[in-house]
């Protein structure tokens, strides 16, 4: 799985997408996580990427050309590295007006070879790079944040333990929150009792069914009680 990231914060993706999990990830050369700045893209002395809207309005907004170029430069690799342009490498726009992201959408995009994602700033993009590059829109929630680096790295983690072999253990992604539209069960480690709290006796029994069956029952209780809503 590659990942590419269009932004003006370079530094912001690669402080945080290089630990962990996916850290070790990219070390094995499962994922690839490249963040390109657009202000290289300008073709302005100053590396100005923003201007005035038209028709007024508070803040700024990114201007077209830099974000296009960027897109450009970008599938223009990714064209290069498969030796193909049959296939448009599906691109992502982090926007409110955007497909609400969830676990059902994870797991289609983590079926993608190469994902571009474009990180808006100020007041958003102008609406013709958009109409140029036709991307997919995505929002991880209804509020509204300074940029779309957090969005993109929220959905890039997401993803990747969906890919094979990111997760040591592959079962990890399987029984999680949102299987089957269920909250995890509770869980327990070491000691079996934590001041005066005891670990459940079927955890301890040794007994599959009768654990698999408490984990079941335990995992709709959760999720009546605390979102509902996945029930329905």
């Amino acid at each position: 799985m590659n990942f590419y990231v269009m932004t003006l914060f370079p530094e912001m993706i690669d402080s945080c997408m290089n630990e962990s999990i996916i850290g070790r990830a990219v070390e094995k050369g499962i994922l690839s996580i490249k963040a390109v700045n657009i202000r290289d893209f300008t073709l302005d002395k100053h590396r100005k990427v923003d201007d005035y809207p038209y028709g007024g309005g508070a803040g700024m907004l990114m201007a077209a050309d830099p974000v296009v170029r960027t897109w450009e430069h970008i599938t223009g690799e990714i064209v290069e590295r498969k030796k193909s342009s049959d296939n448009r490498p599906k691109t992502i726009y982090l926007t409110p007006w955007g497909r609400k992201f969830d676990q059902n959408a994870a797991k289609e995009l983590a079926k993608e070879e190469d994902l571009i994602f474009i990180c808006g700033h100020y007041e958003g993009i102008d609406e013709r790079a958009l109409e140029i590059i036709k991307p997919d829109f995505y929002t991880i929630g209804d509020y509204v944040l300074t940029g779309g680096e957090l969005p993109a790295m929220v959905m890039m983690d997401t993803i990747s333990r969906l890919v094979p072999g990111v997760l040591n253990n592959e079962d990890s992604a399987v029984y999680e929150s949102f299987n089957e539209n269920l909250l995890e069960h509770p869980q327990y480690t070491r000691p079996e009792e934590y001041r005066g709290l005891k670990v459940p006796e079927v955890l301890l029994s040794g007994h599959h069914a009768n654990v698999e069956k408490w984990k079941k029952e335990k995992s709709v209780e959760r999720t009546k009680k605390y979102r509902p809503d996945l029930l329905q």
